[in-house]
This record gives structure tokens, C-alpha cells and sequence, in this order.
């Protein structure tokens, strides 16, 4: 039987557990395990490694002890690009538990959860640090010169305060006038929230509202003011502070593609190459929507414009004069990959070096729709862009029950009910074959503009709640610009919104409550980097805390009442950040539940209604790692180290 979950044995990827962030084939890696005293006696510990499918097994030994746990340290050396090992926990009874990224377990675990150490290039450091805000340019904000701009044929015009057409053929077409201008004038918006990274949507010209359907990569379209109009809105953000991220389609061009036409115009043209384009004019599309053909990445030409070297569209906006920090690939996923084709591995690592050749200091991510974890191994797309691990499961949680026409594109016909058990098991599930650090570098989006808006559906009082789990869990927050206005809408194109800057002081209350939370993450970073362990995880609360060895955060995210006892924390030390749950010290350092003593440091939590909050607290008191290299003590316990030489 597993013990409760605050008594369960710890490790992730963090500093505090790992000695290197960065390791290199061939490095010597520490790594340590955290075993509360509620667990038990233990008699030994292992890590098992299974490079080149043969198992390594290494002994660890304790390295320090504290009021609350033992912490036990092994050696291991990293010999694939992608090195998995688990721990192997012997109790004194003899029984054995493993402990892998899906949790502790009573069974053998699986290869696939093993936690992963990798040994590709690391993504930029500000990633994993990062308040993101998503801007949709049509809708943010129009600048004076957009009235003296010229339509084209596709579009209709709407006024600024219009509501958006979300069904039917107008959607695409139905135009506003939002450009980069407009943008860069609102960016002290951006600073009186807290974002440090811009995320736009595509910017090259197309046909439609949205701009997925490119058909140019040459240029910034001249409906958004031109590429002089993103130089000025990079150079100012830059000069806040503030990273600009681009969006481009790796899966798909638009049908008017300059790419696209030359191809259709000539069975001779090196564009032919570019598509799944056969000689009776089919060609396989995005999804079926015949205006997105899919591009065919076997073709070493379409790579090398695309993506390969410094010249390639990829490279080329990275560098000066336009200097983005980086892309969002959309439909990641589904990039590279039709029938017997899969060159969605080659895509991704090839974009990513040149990113690194051009600019190292930039950040890849990439939208998945399901799964996202077989791709997110470091080796290209630094983090990625999926609902299954925090969108879905939060909004699942929090939001009301009833009928619903839309939840993210899932046959769903009525709002699905988590408890907290399945939020906290979904947010584990779907991580659990990633590398920590893209982990770290994934986004925690409430929605986006292809989603209707969370608040829509929401419980009362639910915002706080999900906003603070957005900013606390391992991620990147992301606010799509109109959810600090509490805007609503039904699907994506309805959540478009057009931002109403005439009237920004009615919406003060709901833009200071995202200020305050994502102002948390800023000045906290043990939100952005800090280790992850579950203390408590019922139906209607989730607890846990966030840790670094100077910092630690606890948070508490409650949809309902709360009353929860816990060891291991001395709440005697809390600061309160936000929120307004109380968090008591016994009299005597003792803590009581359900007629349980727990001693030592120990603290009760109450809350009531639905809460966000969240204390600082000391950082963790171990010692910290010696150098690369130095073997495993002589008086470890005498588990047998598997080698080739005794296989």
C-alpha cells in the first residue's frame, strides 16, 4: 500500500535534485531523492538506468538529514543523447517501491516514465521564467494609419466595437484593422500586467482575419503596417524588456502561396516538390480545408528556404532588423507526418539549429493538439503549446456543469467534471515523458484564440483559482489579450475580441487581479524553476509547493472549502503572498487531523469558497552538489552495480 502523498518519496528535474541543468555525454550526473520520515525506514536505495536498452543500476547513499526528510544522492553517467533512470526504494520490511515521473509505484514502472536527463542544447533561460501574452493583431489595437490602408477583396469591414461573426463564411473575412502600430502604443498595457514575453499570431500577409494561410513569408503583411512596423514594435518591446515571439505554420501554406501557385503553374517547377501535389492537380490539405495545402518536408529545397540557415524564412526574422526572440509552430504535431512519411523529428531539430546557428538566446515552442510528450524531448521544439496537461483539466475543475456546443474540438456534449485527484493525475499523466526543462518551457493557457474563453463557462470566483494554477505549475502563463478585460465567447473566433481601449478604466478591477497574480511569478522564482511536490490533492484542493534552495512557495488552489493538516512545513515561518486562506501553527509544533498526531514543524490550512493562495517560506536547507566526477561514497549500501563486464 502507498503512503499518503505528502509521505511519498520526491524527485524531478530541478535544481535541487539534479546537479546540472546541462549535462553532456559522457558527464557524471548527481542525483538525489527526498524520503520523508513519515515514510518509513528505509534500507537502501538505487537508481536504475537503461542506456542502449542495457539496465545500470547505481547505489546512492544518505547526504543529508532534516527535521522533515532524508535525502539520499547517486551517480550516474549519461551515455545516450536522451538518458531515462528511475529509483528503486527498498523498505526496511522489504518492500519495494519504484518512483519514476508518473509517481511512486508498488509495480515496475514503465521506460516511458522514467525521468529523463538529455543532453541537446538547452533552451534560453528566460523561458521557463516567462509571463506570456498572446496577441491576436487584427483585433488588439489600430493605430491612425490603418484608416488610410486599402482592403483587399477578402476582406469586410467591421467597426472597432462589432461583435464577432463566429459561424459561417464571414468569420475568416471579417476585418478590423487591428495593426503592429497599434500594438506597439498599448505596450504599457503589457508592462502594467507583467508580461515579459509578446506573442503574436502570424503577421505575413494572407487572405483571412487569422493569417494562418500565408501566402508570403517574405514579408510582414501591409495591412498590419509593413516590416518597418514590426521593427518598431520589437525595438520597443525590447526596449521594456519585453520578448516578441512570431507564429509561423510549418504543416501548411495558404493556397495563394507564391510556393503553391508556381507549383500548380508547372509539373517543372522545384515548388512542385514542395507539396503532395500529383499530376492530375490534388494536393493533400490541411484537414481537408482545400485553401491550406500541406507542405512535403522530403524536399531538401523547401527546407533549405524554410528553415535551414540563417537565410530561411526561420533564420531571417531572428536577425536584425527585426530581432523576434523566437516562433510558436502551429499544428506542430501534425508537421512532416502523412501516411508512411514521418519527418516531424528532422523538421523540428533542423528549425532549432537554426535558431541556435542565428541566435542562440531564442525559444522554440509548438502547438500540439493531444499528446504532446513524444515529440517534447528536447532535441527541437523547446516546450510545447498542448491543452491536455493544464488547459483541459483545469477548465474541467472549474467550470460549470451543463450542455456544452464546444471544448476543444472532443466529442464532450455536456462540460466534463474533474475532481482534484484528476486534474493533479492529468497534469502528471501528460508530462511524465518529458524532460523537466520542456516541461518548464511549455505554455499554461487558460485559452487561446482557438478556444472559447475560460471565464465563459467558469464557476463564480473561479478566475483567481485558475489564473494562480496558470502562474504556479511548471509552465509558461500565457493571458490571450481580453481575458484581463473578462471577456467570454463561445468558440475561437467568438473569444476574438476586439480590445476596447476607450474604456479600459471599467475593466481596473479584473486587470489589477491578473497584475497582482502574474506579479507573483516575477518576483518569485521558485514558480518559474523550484521543484514541484504534491503535499495534498483532494476533490476540492490541491496543495503543493515550489522549491529552490533559497525559496520555497506553497500554494493553495481550492474550489471549495478547505481544512488541511500538514507536516513538513513550518508554517511559522509563512509570509502570505496572496490570498486569503489561513494558515495556523499548532501551539506546539504539532499539527492534528482526523484525531492524527504529526510532529515536528506543522501546519494547518482552512479556507473557504473558492482560493488562490500562496506564502513564501525558506528555501530547503541541503548541501549543495560537489563537482562533476567525484564517485559515490565508499559506504553505500551494497547493492551490485550491473556492467558489461558482469552482464
Amino acid at each position: 500500500m502507498l503512503p499518503d502523498i505528502d509521505a511519498r518519496p520526491h524527485h524531478d528535474g530541478s535544481p535541487l535534485y539534479v546537479s546540472t541543468q546541462e549535462p553532456a555525454l559522457g558527464d557524471a550526473v548527481r542525483v538525489r531523492l527526498r524520503v520523508p520520515h513519515r515514510y518509513g525506514h528505509v534500507a537502501g536505495v538505487k537508481t536504475r538506468s537503461n542506456p542502449n536498452h542495457e539496465p545500470r543500476f547505481t547505489p546512492a547513499v544518505v547526504v543529508h538529514h532534516d527535521d522533515d526528510a532524508s535525502w539520499w544522492e547517486a551517480e550516474l553517467l549519461i551515455e545516450n543523447p536522451v538518458h531515462g533512470y528511475r529509483f528503486i526504494i527498498t523498505r526496511a520490511s522489504g518492500e519495494t517501491h519504484f518512483l519514476s515521473q508518473a509517481g511512486l509505484s508498488d509495480i515496475e514502472t514503465r521506460d516511458d516514465d522514467d525521468f529523463r536527463l538529455v543532453t541537446f542544447a538547452p533552451p534560453p533561460a528566460w523561458g521557463a521564467e516567462a509571463v506570456m501574452y498572446q496577441v491576436f493583431p487584427d483585433r488588439f489595437a489600430r493605430s491612425s494609419a490603418a484608416d488610410d490602408r486599402e482592403l483587399p477583396e477578402w476582406a469586410e469591414p467591421a467597426e472597432w466595437h462589432d461583435e464577432p461573426i463566429y459561424q459561417g463564411p464571414s468569420t475568416p473575412r471579417q476585418f478590423y484593422g487591428g495593426d503592429l502600430d497599434g500594438i506597439t502604443e498599448h505596450l504599457d498595457h503589457l508592462e502594467r500586467l507583467g508580461a515579459t514575453v509578446l506573442y503574436l499570431t502570424p503577421v505575413f500577409p494572407g487572405r483571412s482575419n487569422h493569417r494562418y494561410d500565408a501566402h508570403s513569408f517574405d514579408q510582414v503583411d501591409p495591412l498590419l503596417g509593413g516590416d518597418k512596423a514590426l521593427v518598431r514594435l520589437v525595438e520597443a518591446a525590447h526596449a521594456r524588456g519585453i520578448k516578441v515571439m512570431g507564429d509561423l505554420t510549418l504543416n501548411h501554406s495558404g493556397d495563394a502561396h507564391e510556393w503553391f501557385v508556381a507549383a500548380r503553374a508547372s509539373a517543372d517547377a522545384p515548388e512542385r516538390a514542395f507539396y503532395y501535389l500529383d499530376d492530375d492537380g490534388r494536393y493533400v490539405s490541411w484537414l481537408g480545408v482545400e485553401s491550406l495545402p500541406k507542405l512535403n518536408w522530403a524536399s531538401d529545397e523547401l527546407r533549405r528556404r524554410f528553415i535551414d540557415g540563417p537565410d530561411s524564412v526561420v533564420g531571417r526574422w531572428l536577425q536584425q532588423p527585426y530581432g523576434l526572440d523566437g516562433w510558436r509552430i502551429d499544428v506542430a504535431n501534425m508537421t512532416g507526418r502523412l501516411d508512411d512519411h514521418d519527418l516531424n523529428a528532422e523538421v523540428r531539430q533542423l528549425t532549432q539549429a537554426t535558431m541556435r546557428s542565428v541566435n542562440p538566446d531564442t525559444l522554440l515552442l509548438a502547438e500540439s493538439t493531444n499528446d504532446a510528450q513524444s515529440d517534447m524531448q528536447g532535441d527541437g521544439w523547446h516546450g510545447a503549446m498542448t491543452y491536455a496537461s493544464f488547459t483541459r483539466p483545469v477548465w474541467a475543475w472549474l467550470s460549470e456543469p451543463g450542455p456544452i456546443s464546444w471544448f476543444f474540438g472532443l466529442p464532450y456534449p455536456v462540460m466534463p467534471q474533474y475532481t482534484g485527484h484528476q486534474v493533479a493525475d492529468a497534469n502528471t499523466r501528460f508530462t511524465a515523458a518529458m524532460p523537466w526543462r520542456s516541461r518548464l518551457n511549455s505554455m499554461n493557457a487558460l485559452d487561446t484564440h482557438d478556444t472559447s474563453r475560460f471565464v465563459t463557462r467558469a464557476r463564480p470566483g473561479a478566475v483567481p483559482v485558475a489564473l494562480g494554477l496558470s502562474l504556479s505549475l511548471p509552465g509558461i502563463p500565457v493571458v490571450f489579450a481580453g481575458d484581463e478585460f473578462g471577456f467570454t465567447g463561445e468558440n475561437g473566433e467568438h473569444s476574438r475580441t476586439p480590445i476596447p481601449w476607450d474604456r479600459v478604466d471599467d475593466y481596473a478591477p479584473t486587470i489589477d487581479l491578473y497584475a497582482e497574480h502574474l506579479r507573483l511569478r516575477r518576483e518569485h522564482r521558485a514558480l518559474g524553476t523550484g521543484s514541484l511536490r504534491w503535499l495534498h490533492v483532494g476533490d476540492d484542493a490541491l496543495l503543493f509547493v515550489r522549491e529552490l534552495a533559497d525559496e520555497t512557495v506553497l500554494v493553495l488552489a481550492a474550489r471549495d472549502d478547505a481544512d488541511i493538516a500538514l507536516g513538513g512545513i513550518d508554517g511559522g515561518a509563512a509570509v502570505r503572498l496572496i490570498g486569503d486562506a489561513e494558515l495556523a501553527v499548532d501551539a506546539r509544533g504539532e499539527a492534528v487531523a482526523d484525531g492524527t498526531v504529526q510532529a515536528g514543524p506543522a501546519a494547518r490550512i482552512r479556507s473557504t469558497g473558492m482560493s488562490f493562495t500562496a506564502w513564501a517560506l525558506p528555501g530547503i536547507d541541503a548541501p549543495a552538489f560537489p563537482g562533476h566526477g567525484v564517485p559515490v561514497a565508499a559506504d553505500s549500501p551494497q547493492w551490485s552495480v550491473v556492467s558489461r563486464s558482469d552482464a
